[in-house]
């Protein structure tokens, strides 16, 4: 049985702080961590000293269309490894690949497609944790890069269909809370699903029904929304007034600026607010025309745009989300981590493997220097990077 102390290093804790801690993995799990006080004797074990580094929990980002040249509605299973891979080397541990609004017939291969690769992922990807259905029951006045050709409104049967072809894949299933059918979707399927309104017109008084309802989550918060407004507070103020709703927030420099980024974390709290970097195929790649959604999408300055300047997702990674906001948005860094580990870990249900360092949870961990830069990444307990 392999045995690694990681040691000296100041470690994010279940408390949201850092604290001198030593991690012991053995076999891809953390079995222990143990205060600076406790005496590590472990003759066996390999000890690597971190004295001046950060471990974080890896990354986990439950919105996401591609990276790499690569895109999850691609129609096949290597697009999936593809994108896992290039995640985890980002620091990355799980991902929720998210769809785009397409139809039904190419979003069934999709779910199919992510089944296959779920079966199959090697230990040097990030962990497929479910699927997030980002359209097409979404608003056409608020569809952005969602292609409106295939629009539908929200359909209890065709979500159950895909849902079974993805052998119960999706976690997260995107709405516009205006559109017909939408409250008794809404109500059948928030028992086994996350719901999130998303793309949407929604007023404050259709957005709060549909929270009481059963929805708890909003894509990309700000983006594809009415905004806040002193008389017509919308969607957001809803979202507020819910203490169970999660916001997103894509953090790439572009879709939000810095000021309403830290207005955010003040409303929201930063028990409640969530990372995502909603990239698209272009993240990780050189300047250039890609695509999403079947719509060609033109990246320039990490900036991916439609032909007619629409944003289209972003050209980042979640790491790359979560610099910004330490580096150049004034977030405190230990909230920031927050929003990127612990608290889209818990809005997944995936808390007993990731979002912490503790017993028990795999060893997939991210390791700074003194600037919060990445220096490495462990992944199942293997160094990736």
């Amino acid at each position: 049985m392999s045995k690694t102390i990681l040691c000296g290093a100041k470690v994010y804790t279940k408390d949201f702080k850092f604290e001198e801690k030593s991690v012991i993995i053995e076999d891809g799990k953390i079995t222990r961590v143990l205060d600076k006080t406790e005496k590590v004797t472990f003759p066996d074990a390999d000890m690597v000293d971190l004295t001046g580094k950060f471990i974080i929990p890896g990354l986990i980002d439950i919105h996401l269309h591609g990276a790499i040249g690569a895109d999850f509605c691609d129609g096949n299973e290597e697009a999936f490894h593809k994108i896992a891979k290039y995640e985890a080397s980002q620091g990355i541990a799980a991902i929720c690949p998210t769809t785009m609004t397409l139809p039904y017939d190419t979003l069934e291969n999709v779910m199919k497609c992510a089944q296959g690769a779920v079966q199959s992922q090697s230990r040097d990807e990030a962990t497929i944790i479910g699927i997030n259905m980002e359209g097409p029951f979404v608003s056409k006045e608020k569809c952005g890069a969602q292609n409106p050709e295939y629009l539908k409104n929200p359909d209890i049967e065709a979500f159950n269909r895909l849902q079974s072809v993805s052998g119960d894949l999706i976690r997260l299933v995107d709405i516009a809370p205006e559109l017909e059918g939408a409250e008794d979707f809404i109500r059948q399927v928030a028992p086994r699903c996350r719901v999130s309104l998303a793309h949407t017109t929604a007023d404050y008084e259709t957005a709060s029904r549909a929270f009481k309802l059963g929805a708890k989550h909003v894509t990309h918060l700000h983006n594809a929304m009415p905004p806040l407004l002193s008389r017509a507070p919308g969607l957001i103020g809803a979202a507020f007034d819910n203490s169970e709703v999660t916001p997103e927030l894509i953090c790439d420099g572009y879709h939000i600026l810095p000021a309403m980024v830290r207005a955010t974390f003040k409303l929201f709290g930063a028990d409640r607010m969530i990372l995502i970097s909603d990239s698209c195929m272009a993240a990780g790649m050189p300047a250039g025309e890609y695509s999403l959604g079947g719509q060609p999408v033109f990246m320039h300055d990490r900036k991916a745009t439609l032909a007619d300047g629409t944003l289209a997702g972003s050209a980042s990674n979640l790491m790359d989300c979560l610099q910004q906001c330490i580096k150049h948005m004034d977030i405190p860094v230990c909230e920031a981590i927050r929003a990127a580990t612990y608290n889209p870990a818990k809005a997944m249900g995936v808390l007993d493997e990731f979002g912490t360092i503790e017993s028990g949870k795999k060893a997939d961990l991210v390791i700074f220097n003194e600037e919060y830069e990445m220096e490495s990444v462990v992944l199942n307990g293997i160094k990736l990077v």
